[in-house]
């Protein structure tokens, strides 16, 4: 089977490709990122009200943040 003739523009062609994959990739990031940071923040802010209308103290945090490694190990921020 012989090779097929690559045309002269196929480099521009893949250098195109290559950059549209490597924005969506960013813009994936980029997305994940803002959903963990509107996570963290309304965690903080659940916590806040209870430790307001329950009175909970660091002992609760600790006992949460613990619970929440194990039940996401792979996740960060639950320190």
């Amino acid at each position: 089977m012989a090779e097929a003739l690559i045309p002269s523009d196929y480099s521009i062609f893949l250098r195109s490709i290559k950059e549209q994959v490597r924005h969506a990739q960013l813009r994936a990031l980029a997305s994940v990122n803002k959903e963990l940071i509107l996570l963290y923040w309304s965690i903080g802010k659940r916590i806040l009200e209870q430790q307001l209308e329950q009175g909970w103290g660091a002992g609760v945090i600790d006992r949460l943040s613990r619970d929440l490694h194990a039940a996401f190990p792979e996740m960060k921020g639950f320190s």
